[in-house]
């Protein structure tokens, strides 16, 4: 994120005069939305994802404290830093702020240059820290999703299952003779052959709320929301079919001449928060040991 039209600044303010000036200001810098009262606020918050957001803490309806509070309190929103804006000055009010979880408190009538100035270094802070946190759920090696990034991904829609009552599959994908490959082809070939791998396997599920990611060694895991087990059988076949027409010789593989991948599907409709995604994991592992006792190259399923 560079300081510029792609920067996301939501302004929350109930008095249209201070909207409108502070869009004048800044409308140079960054792609504002606005909010006229805390409702419209959170809505705001989560349509927009905005990279930082500028809080009036004296609203009628809901004062910036609990639209704080509840920023903070939401998954989606917790993270987006906050500066409050307000004409109180008293010292409570300050750490009352900051102790909601914003960063910075800037006193009202504006000094255009300083706020200017101090947006900047959070919104350069906030760059940082989303780099960062990219990296860290990051495969560094085929720059798919790691397996801390699979696990939160797998706790916020299994408990989007419970709630909507929806159901979930994954799909546990493991290398077919990975280790004959690697010492025989050699380990910069055998890194070549797994980043081949999870950029055409990536491409495969095409929704933007499925994830594919890399579970560990030759593993890789795809989980795909709202999908039913033919839905999800379908995408390992087309998966499966990805890596033949890839063809990446294995003159080593006890399957066939190139390389080759084995699927385990399940699906699961979770009914109650004592459940948890690891008996779906557990159960399409168990699907992926029938696919390997099989003969390898195949998707295995329990109807």
């Amino acid at each position: 994120m560079t300081i510029n039209k792609q920067a996301k600044l939501l302004v929350v303010d109930d008095e249209p005069i201070n909207l409108r000036i502070l869009h004048d200001m800044l409308g140079d810098e960054y792609e504002i939305a606005v909010a006229l009262d805390g409702d419209q606020a959170l809505k705001r918050a989560l349509t927009t994802m905005p990279d930082l957001i500028l809080l009036d803490i004296q609203m009628s309806n809901m004062d910036g404290y609990e639209v704080c509070r509840l920023l903070k309190f939401n998954p989606s929103t917790r993270d987006i830093p906050i500066i409050f804006v307000t004409s109180k000055t008293d010292e409570e009010d300050e750490i009352r702020g900051l102790e909601l979880g914003a960063v910075d408190y800037i006193t009202k009538p504006y000094r255009m240059a300083i706020m200017k100035a101090r947006l900047r270094n959070h919104m350069e802070l906030k760059r940082q820290r989303d780099l960062l946190n990219q990296l860290s759920c990051q495969d560094g090696l085929t720059e798919v999703a790691n397996r801390r990034k699979l696990e939160q991904f797998l706790d916020q829609e299994w408990r989007n299952a419970i709630r909507y009552k929806t159901e979930i599959a994954l799909i546990f994908i493991d290398i077919d003779h990975f280790k004959s490959f690697n010492d025989n082809h050699g380990h910069q070939a055998g890194d070549d052959c797994l980043k081949m791998i999870a950029n055409t396997l990536k491409k495969i599920p095409g929704r933007s709320i499925d994830m594919f990611a890399r579970y560990g060694g030759e593993e890789f895991v795809c989980v795909l929301p709202k999908t039913n087990l033919q839905g999800a059988v379908q995408i390992a076949e087309k998966m499966r079919q990805g890596m033949k027409d890839l063809a990446i010789p294995h003159f080593f593989s006890k399957t066939a001449g190139f390389v080759t991948l084995s699927f385990g599907v399940a699906v699961a409709t979770p009914e109650n928060k004592e459940s948890s995604y690891a008996d779906l994991i557990a159960a399409a592992d168990k699907m992926l040991y029938i696919a390997k006792a099989k003969g390898r190259n195949c998707v295995a399923f329990e109807e």
